[in-house]
């Protein structure tokens, strides 16, 4: 796993009314690490969609909860001086095994709406949108010259080496 991203399972407490899961709280240092989020954002997505590439230069980091639906959440390590240089980490959360994910914005990262049915993922940032200056670089979500060297930590994995393509299924 590329250093910075962590991954807290939320925890549903289930009865016969439907179930209660706590979000976030600012004593889950393990999955925080000290940081102050600052603005969360409702996104909508229609099913095969994908919201990438982008990453955050002057200090944003990402944290996403997957609410309805299903997305897998994509983070790639460009940075040479990196010991996860041309690291690319999948993640897949759902409505269904809910999860908090810590992406450092520093990384490209974005994310797909897999499955049959529209998604709504909860984002929250470390900063603040600045309308006229956003803290955003992009690049399109197909991109061919994003090529990992590595996928999930593996080095075998038949997508390594080639552009990253969001519809190849790692189980083809």
């Amino acid at each position: 796993m590329i250093e910075g991203i962590e991954i807290k399972d939320l925890k549903k407490f289930v009865d016969e009314r439907g179930f209660f899961t706590e979000l976030l709280r600012e004593d889950w240092s393990d999955a925080l690490r000290g940081d102050n989020i600052v603005q969360f954002n409702l996104s909508y997505s229609y099913p095969g969609i994908i919201r990438a590439w982008h990453r955050h230069l002057r200090g944003q980091d990402d944290y996403f909860m997957c609410v309805v639906g299903s997305i897998k959440i994509c983070a790639y390590d460009d940075r040479e001086d990196s010991d996860t240089y041309g690291e690319l980490d999948e993640i897949i959360i759902s409505e269904e095994t809910l999860k908090l994910v810590r992406i450092p914005g520093i990384l490209w990262h974005g994310y797909q709406a897999i499955g049959y049915k529209p998604v709504k993922v909860l984002y929250g940032v470390t900063k603040l949108y600045k309308y006229g200056d956003p803290d955003e670089e992009r690049r399109p979500w197909d991109d061919k010259t994003l090529i990992p060297r590595s996928i999930n930590g593996n080095l075998e994995d038949e997508r390594v080496g080639k552009s990253w393509d969001w519809y190849h299924s790692p189980n083809k």
